[in-house]
């Protein structure tokens, strides 16, 4: 055969087989990775949604003052923008963090590779290398689990954040995304924690030891580990300089700094009581979702000043109790006080009950306990509108009312037991008779009675009979606080204004609550019964607390067996309600009446709102009125102040006393 028409046949050299079968496995390799590719980004969800970045924030509930006193979140989190934050606090972040973060798009492959190697090493899965942008991915888009198959995504998804965001708006979302330990989310949420302060007035050690806590926010909580956390914070700061951020002078003074931390606490417990109120109305309101994400701020009327004071005045006054009723102090009683400002209706103080943690049940505002005296003033005003005056003159002697059956009967009695005879309406008050007051609620009749107390802002069930003389229908402290804070405003009803306004996250005002009054009494009728409980607080129940020494006026309220003890009394400027007693409706003991266990509580609340509420002048005396020398005892015209006569307030329009009948007409016998 010719040689040309030889078959060629080729021999694969040992190096072209290799070559070749190198090239099969690249092959086969690069498509298995671009199907694994496809199939994880499948399941990859999309980053739009970081566009428009509004993150689950706290609501914040401030005093009167502006002031945050509390932060009701599932996470607790103020969004601030990076404008807001100090220029080397993104710095302290990245440094610690993510040293190539302006130079990677996303994600650091030198990083990746560097814990690779380290997990085979080690045999476990304790570094990550994820940048920053990592980390943004990993909190809002994925699951936190520790997979090679989350790494993947994580890593498509930084790179897609990094080509479609700029570098400040990824930081803008880590550092408001962050968790720092101690139920701090993002570092505004941080700084209030640790330092008490505002994320723009940290100071660069602040920043440091703030930027080292991410990787393990429980381990170098300063809080737990104080060692750990100056440690981390120093391997920050060196970082910071080797960085160029600062130089390693300013990074050594920082370390040295002796930092001032906000022990971890809840705010003061006195608050409780008014940030529970508050929050139940915000949540039947917006929702659930709208206080604990929404970034609500809600505008309070709670004077913190004032909310001491009340708590200080309650323990002091259970105190005293104690002393008293050592037999008994085994179980100490619940109290409750409220305080409204009368020309506003704003709310200023409330306390629930003697110990927030025992006991969330709010005795101001939930509670209906018999008023006892203290709804004397309702019957009486109806007596005014009727056309009495403080000199009419009841009977104080004994009654007697048949019962359901022939031989059941109701005695009804004095507190001291004794009978005062002919006593004047005013005098009846002051001192309050019981059987004076079921005598003219005889004959005003108790659906008037009901009537004017329903104008006067008393909505609980009260009963039609005769026993409503003694306060024996239950009335929550707040009721009681509104209804007197309308004697206090000439005859103008607040409402009761516990919040002023509320904002949304994005600045909406979504309400605003502005003083609202309802005219409830004659001002005439209304400055008649100021005038008379004035003499409550002179030489009255209330005597005890005379030492005031300020215009005030009030109603002392004790029921059967001494079970509920009540003081109201009010100023020109405040209105505030005292009730002591037992959960257990027993008894509080022999002596503890609303003047000996309530009205001293009262008194040392008032001492000390004297420094925010400074005494004004009396009561204005509206037009229409006339003070006129009257003999208490006798009802009758004084001739001259002192002892048993005093001025008493009179309508212009009603007869102060009675008018003497005219003598019958005699004739003269017929002339002859």
């Amino acid at each position: 055969m010719d040689n040309k028409t030889k078959p060629t046949i080729r021999i694969w050299t040992h190096v072209q087989l290799t070559l070749f079968l190198l090239s099969i496995s690249l092959t086969l390799t690069l498509g298995l990775g671009i199907a694994f590719y496809i199939f994880v980004s499948l399941d990859i969800p999309a980053i739009d949604s970081l566009r428009h970045y509004h993150p689950d924030t706290a609501s914040i509930i401030y005093d009167s003052a502006k002031q945050p006193i509390t932060y009701v979140s599932r996470e607790n989190r103020t969004l601030v923008p990076l404008s807001a934050m100090p220029e080397l606090l993104p710095k302290a972040f990245v440094s610690a963090e993510d040293s190539r973060f302006y130079q990677h798009s996303g994600v650091d492959f030198w990083s990746i590779i560097r814990a690779f190697l380290h997990n085979i090493r080690s045999g476990e899965r304790g570094q990550g290398g994820s940048t920053i942008t990592q980390q943004v991915a990993r909190a809002l888009l994925l699951t936190p689990e520790k997979t090679y198959t989350r790494k993947i995504k994580e890593a498509i998804l930084a790179y897609r954040i990094d080509k479609t965001m700029s570098k400040a708006e990824i930081l803008h979302i880590y550092l408001n995304q962050i968790y720092l330990g101690s139920g701090a989310y993002g570092v505004e949420a941080a700084a209030q924690i640790y330092f008490d302060k505002r994320v723009q007035d940290l100071n660069l050690a602040e920043m440091a030891l703030l930027a080292g806590l991410p990787q393990a926010p429980s381990r170098y909580s300063p809080f737990r580990n104080f060692k750990l956390a100056k440690n981390r914070q120093l391997y920050v700061l060196n970082r910071m300089a080797e960085e160029g951020y600062i130089t390693p002078t300013a990074a050594q003074k920082a370390y040295e700094k002796t930092l001032l931390w906000n022990p971890a606490k809840e705010g003061p417990l006195e608050n409780n009581y008014f940030i529970e109120y508050v929050k139940a109305y915000v949540q039947s309101k917006y929702g659930n979702d709208a206080l604990l994400t929404g970034g609500l701020r809600i505008y309070t009327t709670l004077d913190q000043n004032m909310q001491k004071a009340a708590n200080m005045a309650i323990k002091r006054g259970i105190a005293k109790w104690a002393l008293r009723e050592s037999k008994h102090a085994d179980t100490l009683p619940q109290a409750a006080l409220i305080s409204l400002e009368v020309k506003t209706g704003y709310v200023r103080a409330m306390i629930g009950g003697t110990d927030f943690e025992k006991s969330q049940f709010n005795r101001a505002t939930q509670s209906r306990r018999q008023p006892g005296s203290a709804f004397k003033p309702f019957i009486y005003a109806t007596a005014l509108e009727k056309g009495m005056t403080p000199a009419t003159m009841i009977l104080d002697a004994p009654i007697q009312f048949r019962g359901a059956t022939s031989t059941q009967y109701w005695e009804p009695k004095n507190y001291d037991n004794k009978f005062e005879g002919p006593t004047s309406l005013r005098n009846a008050l002051v001192h309050s008779r019981n059987v004076p007051t079921i005598k003219i609620l005889q004959q005003v009749g108790a659906p008037s009675t009901i009537e004017l107390a329903r104008r006067m802002g008393i909505t609980s069930p009260l009963v039609k009979d005769l026993s409503l003389a003694l306060g024996t229908s239950g009335v929550s402290p707040l009721e009681l606080t509104r209804a007197y804070a309308a004697f206090a405003n000439n005859g103008e009803l607040p409402q009761a204004i516990f919040i002023e306004k509320i904002v949304d996250g994005t600045g909406k005002v979504l309400e605003e609550q502005h003083p609202t009054f309802t005219a409830a009494l004659d001002p005439r009728i209304a400055y008649q019964m100021t005038h008379i409980m004035e003499g409550v607080i002179t030489e009255g129940t209330a005597k005890g607390i005379s030492s005031f020494g300020a215009p005030a006026a009030g109603k002392t309220g004790t029921t059967d067996q001494n079970v509920d003890a009540w003081f109201v009394g009010y100023t020109p400027q405040l209105t505030t309600c005292v009730w002591i007693g037992r959960d257990q409706n027993i008894s509080l003991g022999r002596v503890e009446t609303g003047g000996v266990a309530a009205a001293p509580i009262w008194l040392d609340f008032m001492n000390q709102a004297k420094a925010i509420y400074p005494p004004t002048a009396d009561f204005p005396v509206p037009p229409g009125i006339v003070l006129l020398p009257m003999n208490n005892l006798t009802g009758k015209p004084g001739t001259s102040l002192g002892g048993s006569v005093t001025l008493e307030a009179f309508r212009e329009d009603v007869p102060p006393w009675p008018q003497e009948p005219p003598p019958p007409e005699t004739k003269e016998p017929p002339t002859p």
